[in-house]
């Protein structure tokens, strides 16, 4: 006969709670190990290691983007820090730049369109400045009518 072992069900709820937390945190960490990382999902620097062959070559090693805290080699990698190879670090970040350049790009072709679109709508409120000038005296002259033809009439 087997021992069932049974979960207090808040205990079992509190459990797969962590679970998932730790494997929402985990997908999250790896969606953002994108280009040349800054700093770490756990917060801690990144470092540049350089992991170098025991024997002698012309190659230097490989290099990596390291988070400080990282350890892969007294224990097994949690997840949770970031290693990356630095050769697609720098390849996912020129590609982001030319894309970043491209529609910097983009929008320095508007630029002349749009300063031709302000010129024009300058030119707009100074046609409007000098129509509102002349109906502000207009409107004074009919003002200083209906004075005199108070004045006229009541009097």
């Amino acid at each position: 006969m087997g021992f069932v072992f049974q979960m207090d069900p808040a205990e079992e709820r509190k459990d797969s709670k962590r679970q998932q937390e730790y494997l929402n945190h985990l997908g999250n960490v790896a969606d953002s190990e994108y280009g040349m990382p800054r700093r770490c999902a756990c917060g801690g620097r990144m470092i540049d290691e350089l992991r170098v062959k025991d024997e002698f070559d012309t190659q230097p090693g490989k290099r990596f983007f390291n988070c400080v805290n990282y350890e892969a080699r007294y224990k097994p990698a949690d997840g949770f820090h970031y290693r990356q190879p630095w050769v697609i670090g720098v390849q996912e970040e020129i590609v982001s730049l030319r894309k970043r350049v491209e529609e910097a790009d983009e929008v320095i072709k508007w630029v002349p369109i749009l300063n031709k679109q302000i010129e024009s709508v300058e030119a707009q409120v100074k046609r409007l400045t000098l129509l509102l000038d002349k109906l502000t005296g207009d409107v004074y002259n009919l003002t200083v009518q209906v004075v005199a033809l108070e004045n006229v009439c009541f009097d």
